[in-house]
């Protein structure tokens, strides 16, 4: 079972007869369950398959075509293939995915969260089959699922409610007249929604109109439901939620409350547990109205309460329930030493909570950072690509990495560009804290854009570090988490000096024609067999480039300088591989680093133990040409990453604003709308609805017009 610092899980101290009532009819209900299958993919895949064998539980994994090769599939005892990439003829086929489980002779389905881990109607088609859905049952997922019924629910159970628009007339006229009512800014959201999707604020009333049927195309790709809700909008809101467990039997516990509040595109970037500043009268109070939401709709198994929590006096009021288990639950299981999955089987077997609410105990403070591929630089764009370096931090008693993929998997367009969850465990929330940022220092990732580095900002920015976090964090704080970059000249020689060594390593292993360059040698400087005299190097980092100078005035030593400004700095090192991973050894004027380092074609990643420095040795311009006056030709619009062409607003001959709505491009379950950079007329539309284009894709050419 998973362990942070002194915490086990309860089951692991042999305490299990001694929570259970009825330990004798619980485990033989138990045993009714033996094998699963597990409808989804990825970590949360991975993750289930764990806690199922921990148990001697069999388990079976299905898989899209994409995923034939994925690590969930690996790890399964079986694996069944559904269909093709796209999630609804594979992950979203309940057909499918019953036939397998009876094919399978399979007890019970685990849904994972996403796909369709909230759907009724899945719920109900299990029971019909006979199989047991680990999850609540359908009236509880349709009831809270529905936004404007769960409100109903909750105020009629006394739970704070935010004012807003719950109604079934879902046409223009009414709801823009109930938004003038709520008054502006206000959030829209789709009432199936979730994970923030159908999601759209609105701050002023001309934006309204556009932001609604943004929400609403969203919405019915997500959740084939287009209605939605209006709330009134809170400046400045934590987003503060409570895990609760209940049984078959009645039981209902609170497992504390989590903070989610660092968000980029209404989704969580990093939790922790418990919320900071939060007092431990509120804590109950926060968990006492999380206990009567669930009771209130017949709730069992695991489920979330999220609620809006104001910044400054700490009034809550009910946002929405997953009726799932949540992405951020490992820092529940961190606090609390508890298998919340395991709790899932027992409950769905029919036994009691093992634990009553005065034997659950919070112990320490717990993060976890989520690691995407994304840019949080442009606009947090999500990517996809191979992942053809991965060197994530090793697993300790208070550190654990949950994760779907290993080094050369593809993050695939098709679904969520999460690539693991860093979950780490301190004493305190300050050291919880720093043990985050180590770690985070140690997960280095190549080959496509990731996050890491602005997480590693987020740690170490003084609000963040003072527990000062709202929704509006990211927003509020931009520009001191996206400052200028200025690399350091120690790096910049570390990078010259790397990418010697590579290219010495390779002349080395074509003379003695090994595969490994770097296997068993050792690669040093003064053992080069190609060397020169002196060299320059080009670097662009960042956009800026630089040139770093080299001179080979004797063997075993450099002398190298900077942007031809300053003295020459002497240098020397080792290129070593140890564990798997490349650790550049250098020596400038006598002092010694160590960083680990990667060489993809053209692009040196230095992994120092602050941050990590991507240096680029320009391609030649005779390449590029193309590529970069299309880039920054404001005439042309361009596929911002690899995805869908989902709509397209504009034909040949029509004539646009600056600002005006081209097309829309659906990738990583996200849409993105691609707007005019300029006044113009459509020249061509080089793409079609449903098409697969890459990133900076020409996808609509316009000719200058005054309009």
């Amino acid at each position: 079972m998973y362990q942070f610092g002194k915490l086990s899980s309860i089951f692991n101290r042999g305490q299990l007869s001694s929570c259970v009532r009825d330990s004798h009819q619980s485990a033989s209900q138990f045993n009714r369950i033996n094998k699963i299958l597990i409808a989804n993919r990825g970590e949360i895949a991975c993750r289930i398959t764990k806690t199922a064998k921990n148990l001697g539980v069999k388990t079976v994994a299905v898989y899209s075509e994409a995923d034939r090769n994925s690590m969930h599939v690996e790890q399964a005892d079986e694996a069944y293939c559904i269909g093709p990439a796209q999630s609804s003829q594979s992950y979203l086929r309940q057909d499918k995915i019953i036939s397998v489980a009876k094919r399978a002779k399979c007890q019970a389905i685990h849904p994972g969260y996403g796909f369709l881990s909230e759907n009724s109607e899945f719920a109900e088609l299990c029971q019909r089959e006979n199989i047991i859905f680990i999850g609540p049952p359908a009236n509880a997922i349709r009831d809270m699922g529905i936004k404007n019924t769960s409100k109903t629910i909750m105020m009629k159970a006394g739970v704070p409610v935010i004012e807003g628009y719950h109604g079934k007339d879902q046409t223009n006229e009414t709801l823009v007249i109930e938004a003038r009512k709520i008054g502006f800014p206000l959030m829209i959201k789709a009432v199936r929604g979730g994970g923030g999707k159908g999601m759209r604020i609105a701050l002023k009333e001309s934006d309204f109109i556009e932001a609604l049927e943004s929400a609403r195309t969203e919405s019915e790709k997500a959740f084939g439901d287009s209605a939605v809700l209006l709330e009134k909008y809170i400046a400045e809101p934590r987003h503060v939620e409570v895990q609760i467990f209940a049984d078959k039997h009645g039981n209902t516990v609170y497992l504390f409350e989590r903070d989610c509040s660092v968000q980029r595109r209404h989704q969580k970037v990093i939790e922790e547990a418990p919320a900071p500043g939060i007092s431990q009268k509120l804590r109950q109070e926060l968990g006492e109205a999380a206990v009567r939401a669930a009771k209130a709709v017949g709730y069992t198994g695991a489920g979330t309460v999220e609620f809006i929590m104001d910044r400054n006096n700490h009034s809550f009021h009910f946002m929405e329930m997953n009726t799932r288990l949540q992405v951020e639950h490992p820092v529940t299981e961190a606090i609390t030493g508890l298998d919340l999955v395991e709790w899932q089987l027992r409950v769905a077997s029919g036994e009691e909570l093992p634990l009553k609410q005065e034997q659950i105990t919070l112990n320490g403070h717990a993060f976890e950072a989520r690691i995407y591929a994304e840019n949080p630089r442009n606009g947090f764009l999500p990517g996809a690509g191979q992942l053809l370096y991965l060197k994530p931090p090793q697993t300790t008693n208070n550190v654990r990495v949950e994760t779907g993929v290993r080094q050369n998997d593809e993050v695939s367009v098709h679904y969520d560009p999460m690539i693991a969850k860093l979950v780490v465990w301190g004493k305190d929330r300050n050291e919880a804290l720093n043990i985050l940022r180590s770690k985070l220092n140690e997960y280095n990732i190549a080959g496509l854009d990731t996050n890491i580095e602005f997480i590693k900002d987020l740690c170490v920015h003084s609000k963040f570090q003072n527990g000062e976090v709202h929704t509006g964090f990211i927003e509020e704080n931009y520009e001191q988490l996206f400052s200028k970059l200025h690399i350091p000249n120690s790096v910049l020689i570390q990078g010259a000096l790397a990418w010697i060594l590579y290219e010495d390593a390779n002349s080395l292993s074509a003379s003695l024609e090994t595969k490994d360059p770097f296997s068993p040698f050792v690669v040093e400087t003064g053992l080069r067999l190609n060397h020169v005299l002196k060299h320059a190097f080009h670097f662009n980092v960042d956009n800026e480039d630089t040139i770093v100078e080299v001179k080979y005035p004797e063997p075993d030593m450099y002398l190298m300088r900077v942007n031809k400004l300053g003295s020459w700095r002497k240098v020397t090192g080792t290129l070593k591989k140890i564990d798997g991973a490349l650790e550049l050894f250098t020596e400038i004027d006598g002092i010694i680093t160590k960083t680990r380092t990667v060489k993809l074609n053209n692009k040196l990643h230095i992994f120092t133990k602050d941050r990590e420095w991507q240096l680029i040795i320009p391609i030649p311009k005779f390449v590029t040409t193309f590529t970069s006056r299309a880039e920054e030709d404001p005439l042309t619009a361009l596929s911002p990453m690899p995805g869908l062409v989902e709509k397209i607003f504009v034909n040949e001959g029509d004539a646009v604003k600056k600002g005006d709505s081209l097309l829309v491009i659906v990738a990583m379950k996200m849409e993105h709308i691609i707007k005019a950079s300029t006044n113009g007329i459509v020249e061509n539309v080089l793409c079609s609805i449903g098409d697969n284009v890459t990133k900076n894709k020409i996808l609509i050419k316009l000719t200058e017009a005054k309009v």
